[in-house]
């Protein structure tokens, strides 16, 4: 990794994002060497890798409350439980 290239395990989640759409918008321009277009697109596709890890972490910490029939919350469940 390159000195001024930041640890993606570093960065926040909205860090890496800007990045990687830094790096889409420099690659559909077109005007990358080849070189460079390669190296551009192996760090969006681990900056693409780290978000979508963060996204299944936060997803997986979501829960839904569960509620009796009288309104009382009684526990909590997964997020995507059915039922």
């Amino acid at each position: 990794m390159d000195e001024g290239t930041p640890d993606i395990t570093a960065m926040s989640f909205e860090q890496a994002l800007g990045q990687l759409e830094a790096i889409v918008q420099q690659l559909e321009r077109g005007d990358v060497p080849l070189d460079q277009s390669i190296t551009l697109y192996e760090r969006g596709e681990a900056l693409r890798a780290a978000c979508q890890q963060r996204l299944d972490a936060a997803q997986a910490r979501i829960e839904r409350i569960v509620t009796a029939a009288d309104g009382r919350a009684t526990g909590t469940r997964p997020f995507d439980a059915e039922g």
